[in-house]
Protein backbone atom coordinates (compact mmCIF):
# COMPACT_ATOMS: atom_id res chain seq x y z
CA UNK A 1 0.00 0.00 0.00
CA UNK A 2 2.87 2.39 0.76
CA UNK A 3 4.42 1.77 -2.65
CA UNK A 4 0.97 2.18 -4.25
CA UNK A 5 0.58 5.62 -2.65
CA UNK A 6 4.05 6.63 -3.84
CA UNK A 7 3.34 5.37 -7.36
CA UNK A 8 -0.01 7.15 -7.58
CA UNK A 9 1.32 10.48 -6.36
CA UNK A 10 4.48 10.49 -8.48
CA UNK A 11 3.67 8.69 -11.78
CA UNK A 12 2.58 11.86 -13.59
CA UNK A 13 4.86 14.31 -11.82
CA UNK A 14 8.34 14.97 -13.27
CA UNK A 15 10.04 13.31 -10.31
CA UNK A 16 10.22 9.59 -11.35
CA UNK A 17 7.74 7.21 -9.76
CA UNK A 18 9.98 4.18 -10.36
CA UNK A 19 12.89 6.00 -8.76
CA UNK A 20 10.80 6.84 -5.70
CA UNK A 21 9.67 3.23 -5.32
CA UNK A 22 13.24 1.93 -5.63
CA UNK A 23 14.40 4.37 -2.95
CA UNK A 24 11.40 3.63 -0.71
CA UNK A 25 12.01 -0.11 -1.05
CA UNK A 26 15.63 0.40 -0.01
CA UNK A 27 14.60 2.37 3.11
CA UNK A 28 11.81 -0.04 4.09
CA UNK A 29 14.15 -2.97 3.60
CA UNK A 30 12.43 -4.66 0.67
CA UNK A 31 14.89 -6.70 -1.36
CA UNK A 32 15.56 -6.37 -5.09
CA UNK A 33 14.04 -9.73 -6.05
CA UNK A 34 12.49 -10.06 -9.51
CA UNK A 35 8.95 -9.84 -8.13
CA UNK A 36 9.72 -6.53 -6.44
CA UNK A 37 10.96 -5.09 -9.74
CA UNK A 38 7.86 -6.44 -11.49
CA UNK A 39 5.64 -4.97 -8.79
CA UNK A 40 7.19 -1.52 -9.23
CA UNK A 41 6.41 -1.65 -12.94
CA UNK A 42 3.04 -3.42 -12.87
CA UNK A 43 1.23 -1.17 -10.39
CA UNK A 44 1.81 1.72 -12.77
CA UNK A 45 -1.15 0.26 -14.65
CA UNK A 46 -3.41 1.45 -11.84
CA UNK A 47 -2.13 4.99 -12.25
CA UNK A 48 -2.61 4.82 -16.02
CA UNK A 49 -6.27 3.85 -15.56
CA UNK A 50 -6.77 7.12 -13.69
CA UNK A 51 -5.76 9.03 -16.85
CA UNK A 52 -8.24 7.01 -18.91
CA UNK A 53 -10.91 7.91 -16.37
CA UNK A 54 -10.14 11.63 -16.48
CA UNK A 55 -9.34 12.02 -20.20
CA UNK A 56 -11.58 9.47 -21.91
CA UNK A 57 -13.37 12.23 -23.86
CA UNK A 58 -10.10 12.98 -25.71
CA UNK A 59 -10.31 9.54 -27.28
CA UNK A 60 -13.85 10.04 -28.57
CA UNK A 61 -13.12 12.96 -30.92
CA UNK A 62 -11.48 10.98 -33.72
CA UNK A 63 -8.81 8.50 -34.71
CA UNK A 64 -5.97 10.98 -35.26
CA UNK A 65 -5.09 11.27 -31.56
CA UNK A 66 -4.71 7.47 -31.38
CA UNK A 67 -2.39 7.44 -34.37
CA UNK A 68 -0.22 10.29 -33.09
CA UNK A 69 0.10 8.69 -29.67
CA UNK A 70 1.15 5.44 -31.33
CA UNK A 71 3.71 7.32 -33.45
CA UNK A 72 5.09 8.85 -30.25
CA UNK A 73 5.14 5.45 -28.56
CA UNK A 74 7.12 3.63 -31.29
CA UNK A 75 10.62 4.92 -30.29
CA UNK A 76 10.02 3.97 -26.65
CA UNK A 77 8.65 0.57 -27.63
CA UNK A 78 11.63 -0.27 -29.83
CA UNK A 79 14.25 0.87 -27.30
CA UNK A 80 12.42 -0.81 -24.44
CA UNK A 81 12.20 -4.10 -26.31
CA UNK A 82 15.91 -4.07 -27.12
CA UNK A 83 17.21 -2.82 -23.78
CA UNK A 84 14.67 -4.31 -21.32
CA UNK A 85 16.93 -6.93 -19.70
CA UNK A 86 19.98 -4.68 -19.42
CA UNK A 87 18.05 -1.79 -17.89
CA UNK A 88 16.20 -3.92 -15.36
CA UNK A 89 19.31 -5.83 -14.30
CA UNK A 90 21.87 -3.03 -14.02
CA UNK A 91 20.04 0.27 -13.49
CA UNK A 92 17.32 -0.47 -10.93
CA UNK A 93 19.31 0.61 -7.86
CA UNK A 94 19.43 3.61 -5.46
CA UNK A 95 22.75 4.95 -6.78
CA UNK A 96 21.57 5.35 -10.36
CA UNK A 97 18.26 6.82 -9.18
CA UNK A 98 19.92 9.35 -6.86
CA UNK A 99 22.25 10.57 -9.61
CA UNK A 100 19.51 10.91 -12.24
CA UNK A 101 17.21 12.67 -9.78
CA UNK A 102 19.87 15.34 -9.22
CA UNK A 103 20.72 15.77 -12.90
CA UNK A 104 17.04 15.82 -13.86
CA UNK A 105 16.35 18.42 -11.19
CA UNK A 106 18.94 20.76 -12.66
CA UNK A 107 17.42 20.22 -16.12
CA UNK A 108 13.91 21.05 -14.84
CA UNK A 109 15.07 24.34 -13.32
CA UNK A 110 16.71 25.34 -16.61
CA UNK A 111 13.62 24.20 -18.53
CA UNK A 112 11.34 26.27 -16.32
CA UNK A 113 13.30 29.48 -16.97
CA UNK A 114 13.46 28.73 -20.71
CA UNK A 115 9.67 28.33 -21.08
CA UNK A 116 8.47 31.08 -18.75
CA UNK A 117 5.89 33.31 -20.43
CA UNK A 118 6.14 31.57 -23.77
CA UNK A 119 3.11 31.08 -26.05
CA UNK A 120 2.12 27.74 -27.57
CA UNK A 121 2.58 26.99 -31.29
CA UNK A 122 -0.42 24.64 -31.27
CA UNK A 123 -4.10 25.22 -30.50
CA UNK A 124 -4.33 21.89 -28.69
CA UNK A 125 -2.37 18.70 -28.07
CA UNK A 126 -4.34 16.97 -30.83
CA UNK A 127 -2.86 19.35 -33.41
CA UNK A 128 0.75 18.30 -32.79
CA UNK A 129 2.59 17.43 -36.00
CA UNK A 130 3.62 13.85 -36.77
CA UNK A 131 7.27 14.85 -36.55
CA UNK A 132 6.62 16.51 -33.22
CA UNK A 133 4.86 13.43 -31.84
CA UNK A 134 7.78 11.20 -32.83
CA UNK A 135 10.27 13.64 -31.29
CA UNK A 136 8.38 13.52 -27.97
CA UNK A 137 8.56 9.72 -28.17
CA UNK A 138 12.32 9.88 -28.71
CA UNK A 139 12.68 12.19 -25.71
CA UNK A 140 10.63 9.77 -23.61
CA UNK A 141 13.24 7.06 -24.29
CA UNK A 142 15.50 8.82 -21.78
CA UNK A 143 13.11 7.67 -19.06
CA UNK A 144 14.25 4.07 -19.56
CA UNK A 145 16.89 5.02 -16.99
CA UNK A 146 15.22 4.89 -13.53
CA UNK A 147 15.09 8.30 -11.90
CA UNK A 148 14.90 10.30 -15.14
CA UNK A 149 11.06 10.33 -15.06
CA UNK A 150 8.89 9.41 -18.01
CA UNK A 151 6.72 12.46 -17.38
CA UNK A 152 9.72 14.81 -17.25
CA UNK A 153 11.19 13.41 -20.47
CA UNK A 154 7.87 13.63 -22.35
CA UNK A 155 7.21 17.15 -21.02
CA UNK A 156 10.67 18.23 -22.17
CA UNK A 157 9.93 16.87 -25.65
CA UNK A 158 6.59 18.65 -25.76
CA UNK A 159 8.03 21.98 -24.69
CA UNK A 160 10.85 21.65 -27.21
CA UNK A 161 8.44 21.29 -30.16
CA UNK A 162 6.30 24.25 -29.09
CA UNK A 163 3.69 23.14 -26.54
CA UNK A 164 3.02 25.42 -23.61
CA UNK A 165 3.39 23.99 -20.11
CA UNK A 166 -0.19 22.72 -19.79
CA UNK A 167 -0.22 21.14 -23.26
CA UNK A 168 3.11 19.40 -22.70
CA UNK A 169 1.87 18.06 -19.39
CA UNK A 170 -1.41 16.79 -20.85
CA UNK A 171 0.33 15.11 -23.79
CA UNK A 172 2.65 13.35 -21.35
CA UNK A 173 -0.45 12.05 -19.53
CA UNK A 174 -1.95 10.69 -22.75
CA UNK A 175 1.33 9.20 -23.97
CA UNK A 176 1.62 7.34 -20.66
CA UNK A 177 -1.33 5.15 -21.65
CA UNK A 178 0.25 3.12 -24.50
CA UNK A 179 3.70 3.36 -22.93
CA UNK A 180 2.79 1.95 -19.54
CA UNK A 181 0.30 -0.59 -20.89
CA UNK A 182 3.11 -1.96 -23.06
CA UNK A 183 5.73 -1.87 -20.27
CA UNK A 184 3.42 -3.57 -17.77
CA UNK A 185 2.16 -6.14 -20.24
CA UNK A 186 5.65 -7.05 -21.41
CA UNK A 187 7.00 -7.37 -17.89
CA UNK A 188 4.08 -9.53 -16.74
CA UNK A 189 4.42 -11.70 -19.82
CA UNK A 190 8.05 -12.31 -18.93
CA UNK A 191 7.48 -12.95 -15.22
CA UNK A 192 3.89 -14.20 -14.74
CA UNK A 193 4.98 -17.85 -14.57
CA UNK A 194 7.01 -17.03 -11.44
CA UNK A 195 4.30 -14.98 -9.68
CA UNK A 196 2.51 -16.90 -6.92
CA UNK A 197 -1.12 -16.54 -5.83
CA UNK A 198 -0.47 -14.22 -2.90
CA UNK A 199 1.73 -12.01 -5.05
CA UNK A 200 -1.15 -11.40 -7.47
CA UNK A 201 -3.08 -10.04 -4.49
CA UNK A 202 -0.20 -7.69 -3.73
CA UNK A 203 -0.20 -6.47 -7.35
CA UNK A 204 -3.95 -5.84 -7.24
CA UNK A 205 -3.70 -3.97 -3.93
CA UNK A 206 -0.85 -1.77 -5.13
CA UNK A 207 -2.64 -1.05 -8.41
CA UNK A 208 -5.91 0.01 -6.75
CA UNK A 209 -4.13 2.30 -4.29
CA UNK A 210 -2.08 3.79 -7.13
CA UNK A 211 -5.28 4.47 -9.12
CA UNK A 212 -6.89 6.45 -6.29
CA UNK A 213 -3.87 8.59 -5.50
CA UNK A 214 -3.06 9.17 -9.18
CA UNK A 215 -6.51 10.73 -9.65
CA UNK A 216 -5.65 13.24 -6.94
CA UNK A 217 -2.17 13.94 -8.30
CA UNK A 218 -3.24 14.46 -11.93
CA UNK A 219 -5.95 16.97 -11.01
CA UNK A 220 -3.59 18.90 -8.75
CA UNK A 221 -0.67 18.89 -11.20
CA UNK A 222 -2.65 20.13 -14.20
CA UNK A 223 -4.05 22.98 -12.07
CA UNK A 224 -0.71 24.05 -10.59
CA UNK A 225 1.82 23.69 -13.41
CA UNK A 226 0.61 26.63 -15.59
CA UNK A 227 0.99 28.93 -12.60
CA UNK A 228 4.05 27.60 -10.79
CA UNK A 229 5.99 25.82 -13.54
CA UNK A 230 8.49 23.02 -12.97
CA UNK A 231 11.30 24.59 -10.95
CA UNK A 232 9.94 23.46 -7.57
CA UNK A 233 10.00 19.86 -8.78
CA UNK A 234 13.61 20.47 -9.80
CA UNK A 235 14.55 21.68 -6.31
CA UNK A 236 12.76 18.69 -4.80
CA UNK A 237 14.60 16.24 -7.06
CA UNK A 238 18.00 17.69 -6.21
CA UNK A 239 17.39 17.56 -2.46
CA UNK A 240 15.90 14.06 -2.57
CA UNK A 241 18.69 12.73 -4.78
CA UNK A 242 21.40 14.19 -2.56
CA UNK A 243 19.78 12.85 0.63
CA UNK A 244 19.38 9.33 -0.72
CA UNK A 245 22.82 9.25 -2.30
CA UNK A 246 24.27 10.13 1.09
CA UNK A 247 22.04 7.53 2.74
CA UNK A 248 23.05 4.82 0.26
CA UNK A 249 26.77 5.50 0.70
CA UNK A 250 26.69 5.72 4.51
CA UNK A 251 24.54 2.61 4.98
CA UNK A 252 26.34 0.60 2.32
CA UNK A 253 23.31 -0.32 0.22
CA UNK A 254 24.42 -2.70 -2.50
CA UNK A 255 23.83 -2.18 -6.20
Amino acid sequence: MILGVIEGLTEFLPVSSTGHMILASAVIGIGREEFVKTFEIAIQLGAILSVLTLYYRRFLVGAEIYLKLMAAFIPTGVVGLLAYKTIKHYLFNPYVVSATLILGGVALIILDKWTQGREARFDSTENVSWTGAIFIGCAQCLAMVPGVSRAAAAIFGGLWIGFDRKQATEFSFLLAIPTMFAATGYDLLKTQAHIEGAQWTLLLTGGVVAFVFALIAVKAFIALVPRYGFRHFGYYRIVLGAVFLTYAVTTGIRL
